[in-house]
């Protein structure tokens, strides 16, 4: 009777337990240890205990696997109720998925800018993007109207939690506290020439906050409310 050798059975149990859900799932857990710019097929693989050739029966490469990993940060976020009655439902709707959005972003090292990066998008991704055109609509938008909408409010939720992302970094890079970096450059905004900059020098409290929750909401009020000028609801 003949014996397999042992690297053979290990290359066959490696075929059999590794499929695409676990590589994006690892991949993920990767993604919050070491950020977009440490990912890749090598680490990932090593982390799954596997050889690099194995990821590639599932996934083609390093962008369709960053596609499906958008697409299991988007799985996240929770349904959107689309259907809207008086004046201020889609308004709530909107609201409520920008704040959900962000906090799936920020739940994960990088997400916006994997989002930001990632494109064709995949299906839980283009369900997402639906609701938001389906909720738009409803709401009295023109088509048109309410994929300019949909672009515009993108960007407003992951530009912001990259800029949130970026001054974590920054912290971590100085050796300091965010709140430490926050004074720091307030201090620079309170130093500069007052006859030169006096709205900088006396908005210099304003010019860096470390409220991100009110600078969001802000935010998001002024995209909300200035799409209330390009609405046209059906009689």
């Amino acid at each position: 009777m003949s014996i397999v050798p042992y690297r053979d059975t290990r290359k066959r149990r490696e075929r059999k337990q590794l499929d695409r859900q676990q590589i994006v799932k690892g991949a993920l857990a990767l993604l919050d240890e070491v950020g977009l710019d440490g990912l890749t097929m090598r680490s990932l693989a090593e982390k799954l205990g596997v050889q690099a050739a194995s990821l590639y029966r599932h996934v083609r490469d390093k962008q369709e696997l960053l596609i499906l990993l958008a697409d299991e940060i988007s799985a996240a976020l929770p349904p959107v109720e689309t259907q809207v009655g008086d004046d201020r439902d889609w308004k709530e709707a909107l609201g409520d998925m920008a704040r959900s959005y962000r906090q799936v972003l920020l739940s994960h090292r990088d997400g916006a800018r994997l989002l930001s990066e990632t494109w064709p998008a995949g299906p839980e991704r283009l369900l997402r993007i639906e609701a938001l055109l389906e909720l738009l609509i409803a709401a009295g938008f023109s088509p048109q109207d309410a994929v300019r909408a949909s672009y515009h409010f993108n960007n407003l939720v992951t530009e912001f939690v990259a800029d949130e992302a970026r001054m974590a970094t920054a912290a971590d890079v100085a050796g300091a506290t965010q709140s430490e970096l926050i004074e720091g450059a307030r201090e620079q905004y309170k130093a500069l020439p007052e006859a030169e900059f006096p709205n900088l020098t006396r908005y210099a409290d304003y010019m860096v906050n470390g409220d991100s929750d009110a600078l969001f909401q802000f935010g998001l009020d002024l995209c909300i409310n200035g799409l209330e000028s390009f609405r046209r609801p059906a009689p």
